[in-house]
């Protein structure tokens, strides 16, 4: 039994999922070990494609497979020793 159907598409073709770009603003960011252990922190959670820093905007983008995780942003940020003070 195949897969495929008469039309010529494949029934267990994956998509990929949609990568969603949410901005966070960042307390107490000011030189580059806060961009990097941000960044390391926020990068370490499951579900993210990458992270971006600007310490010198006080902002965080973080890519996403799929929904944010707004509450495991905040729990890394604050584990590595910044506050989180909403989202743009």
């Amino acid at each position: 039994m195949s897969c495929c159907s008469s039309e010529g598409t494949c029934s267990t073709t994956a998509t990929a999922p949609v990568a969603v770009t949410t901005v966070f603003t960042v307390a107490g960011m000011s030189c580059g070990h806060c961009e990097r252990a941000v960044g390391a922190a926020v990068g370490a959670l499951v579900g993210v494609r990458g992270v971006q820093v600007d310490v010198a905007g006080g902002v965080v983008s973080v890519d996403w497979d799929g929904e944010p995780d707004e509450a495991a942003v905040g729990a890394a940020i604050d584990e590595a020793g910044y506050e989180l003070t909403g989202r743009v």
